[in-house]
């Protein structure tokens, strides 16, 4: 445990607190019963800390002493920036995990949970586009082991598909990918333009609406206590191609306009299909938002708070 101010009491530190997910643990913590009674919940962003410096994340741990750590902060952005600067991601994010990581470990945190993504387990090289960033997030369930190994910490990794939803980056360039395909519909439709999508729609991903993660990652720090990652995931057969997603993002915003595949551009990774069945055996009847009713609700939050999203 970590001081005697949190003896007995769950205090949980959730770095990255501000982003996507951050935001939807936040409401279900807050809003969906998610936080018990006597518990302390902590939402940090990167204002409150640089997590590259250990001392910042030294200092952070020292002033909330967690018992519990979700671990969200990384440095991210969408593909083409991926491509430009695997370099910086790859040690920004090597230097962010490991502070974190030994940081909870010398304050006695009894838990760690931290999302990579369902590329990033040790199945092969990465995909060449995010090398850097994928290398990096694997290290976290290589040192999740060894911390439990070594100091039997029960510090986990959870893998969630893509995310989407309300309070996303929405960045046109660097956003993920139904995010920014938001945006260029919503910009579009203002301009009276053509929508104008990067590649050719082929690829195929399954989408996890955020408020979903949410409810999943507190059922993780609650109740899985193995070491191994788990899939966060809808089923493989809810896996659809990015042109029925930009389909969908173009009815939920009512655009009549055309709809142009740019093949020029890359397509990053064409499948990066993830089976869930692992999750299903713990939680076979979870109900995950359908995605039609996602995006609709995640375009419906962006175009009612354009003026404040990340865009």
């Amino acid at each position: 445990m970590g001081s005697e101010s949190n003896a007995g009491k769950m205090c949980v530190l959730v770095t990255g607190g501000s982003g996507l997910v951050g935001r939807a643990i936040e409401h279900v913590v807050q809003e969906e019963g998610g936080k018990l009674e006597g518990e302390e919940w902590i939402f940090l962003s990167s204002k409150d800390a640089d997590l590259v410096d250990v001392g910042q994340t030294r200092a952070l741990f020292e002033k909330y002493r967690p018992t519990h750590v979700i671990h969200l902060a990384a440095k991210v952005g969408g593909l083409y920036l991926h491509m430009k600067s695997n370099l910086h991601f790859l040690r920004d994010n090597l230097k962010i995990n490991d502070n974190v990581l030994q940081t909870a470990h010398d304050m006695a945190a009894s838990k760690t949970t931290y999302p990579i993504d369902e590329t990033m387990i040790h199945n092969g090289p990465p995909h060449d586009s995010n090398f850097g960033y994928s290398h990096a997030k694997r290290m976290i369930d290589v040192q999740n082991r060894a911390y439990f190994k070594q100091y039997g910490r029960r510090y986990t990794a959870v893998i969630p598909t893509n995310v989407f939803g309300p309070y996303d980056n929405f960045n046109i360039e660097n956003g993920h990918v139904l995010s920014a395909l938001i945006n260029k519909t919503y910009t579009a439709k203002k301009d009276g333009t053509a929508l104008n999508v990067s590649g050719s729609g082929t690829p195929r991903r399954q989408f996890i609406y955020s408020l979903d993660l949410g409810r999943l990652i507190v059922w993780v720090l609650r109740e899985y206590d193995e070491i191994d990652p788990i899939i966060l995931s809808v089923a493989e057969e809810d896996e659809v191609s990015i042109k029925d997603a930009v389909e969908i993002i173009a009815q939920s915003m009512d655009f009549k306009g055309k709809i142009l595949f740019d093949t020029t551009k890359s397509d990053g990774q064409m499948k990066k299909t993830a089976s869930n069945a692992k999750l299903r055996r713990y939680l076979p009847n979870f109900t995950f938002t359908p995605l039609k009713e996602a995006i609709q609700m995640t375009c419906s939050w962006f175009v009612a708070n354009y003026a404040t999203a990340r865009k």
